[in-house]
């Protein structure tokens, strides 16, 4: 099972290559801070599946749509996503805590890619963002593969600004 790992969109367009990979992925993983309806209708009309949570930008149109913390079991691999996991001391621990029964927590919030394993053994990932990079040198978003009952990749992917 292949995933696209997504956050921090703010209501701007996504790369063309990125439409590429959504043809290509079972599953789109949106942590957050989509900021208007528009991303999410057009992904839920083109994507096999959509898994998504809202964040700190996100109006009451999004939260009527999306959970604040959303969950899935993927080829028996339980992932949790949400958009703010707070600062980065004692981030595995507290995540560990709190999801004390997920296997992946996708997060946002940050538009810093992190990836992370908690003492539980829960992988922690937040993709950056494919369209506000902020103070981060590149855009960014993550692919995976669940394989076996478990998460078997995960990539980083950068595109350069224009």
């Amino acid at each position: 099972m292949h995933l696209l790992l997504i956050s921090d969109t703010h209501a701007r367009p996504l790369p063309t290559e990125l439409w590429e990979v959504i043809d290509a992925v079972d599953v789109v993983v949106h942590a957050g801070d989509w900021v208007t309806t528009d991303l999410l209708d057009d992904l839920e009309a083109v994507a096999d599946r959509v898994i998504g949570c809202y964040g700190n930008n996100d109006g009451p149109e999004l939260r009527e749509r999306l959970p604040e913390v959303a969950r899935a079991e993927l080829d028996g691999v339980r992932l949790a996503v949400v958009h703010e996991t707070g600062p980065l001391q004692g981030r595995e621990q507290r995540c560990a805590r709190r999801f004390p029964d997920v296997d992946v927590l996708v997060f946002g919030h940050s538009h810093i890619p992190y990836d992370s394993t908690a003492p539980n053994g829960m992988r922690l990932l937040n993709p950056g963002s494919p369209t506000d990079r902020r103070r981060q040198p590149t855009f960014t978003w993550m692919t995976a593969e669940i394989a076996g009952g478990r998460l078997a990749s995960v990539e980083l992917h950068h595109k350069e600004p224009a």
